[in-house]
């Protein structure tokens, strides 16, 4: 199939010199991932779009989660997706979970691809931090408190950070999340034990003076 030239929604046409934005058929809306997706292989660009529309940003946020970095982030949602439209025949409804659960986990190897390749990126040396006495109140902005939260989730190994995301970030079953993980439901639940139990160590450092 030729790829789309873009990933937007809507398209523009010019009538008379005059140029509309022509919004896609609702239609395509209304109908299921499944469904979408057989539309994609018959070469449905609006298909494809629809499809690109409902899950973009669950997934973007998925793979910052993983990456910390939010262009590399888009750029690998983006490579996802193009995966589809080129091998449209990679999800098989009869071989296959629902096709979000197969997606994330598209989405999550090419995150950890990324991540064997790429040096892990040190921590802004210019945040100013609140400063931090036992018991005193962190007075932090939002992105302050962004960047210490993401400096204690990069230090999670890879399996234990995957099933924090996957069940509390996304909200996914036990189930779902480690058949997406290749793990055990048991597994995971010791996964999340362990993350939870490390993130609270990191918290406790931080707040009796440690770094991050």
């Amino acid at each position: 199939m030729n790829a789309p030239s873009q990933l937007y929604l809507d398209r523009q046409t010019n009538h008379g010199g005059r140029k509309t934005t022509e919004k896609m058929d609702t239609v395509f809306f209304r109908l299921d991932d499944e469904s979408l997706i057989r539309k994609t292989q018959e070469g449905s660009h609006e298909a494809f779009a629809a499809l690109v529309k409902r899950h973009s940003n669950r997934f973007y946020s998925v793979a910052y989660r993983v990456i910390f970095d939010k262009n590399d982030a888009e750029d690998i949602v983006q490579e996802a997706f193009l995966k589809v439209w080129d091998r449209p025949g990679l999800w098989n409804p009869g071989r296959h979970a629902k096709f979000t659960t197969w997606f994330y986990k598209v989405i999550i190897n090419l995150c950890l691809d990324h991540n064997k390749k790429k040096k892990t990126i040190a921590l802004p040396e210019d945040i100013k931090l609140a400063d931090k006495q036992p018991g005193q109140d962190l007075l932090l902005d939002a992105h302050q408190k962004q960047v210490i939260l993401d400096g204690f989730l990069r230090k999670l190994p890879e399996r234990q950070l995957l099933a924090l995301n996957l069940c509390f970030y996304e909200g996914l079953s036990n189930k779902e999340a480690a058949k997406i993980i290749g793990v055990k439901v048991k597994a995971l639940q010791s996964l999340i034990m362990r993350a939870k139990t490390r993130l609270k160590e990191e918290v406790k450092q931080y707040l009796m003076g440690g770094s991050i």
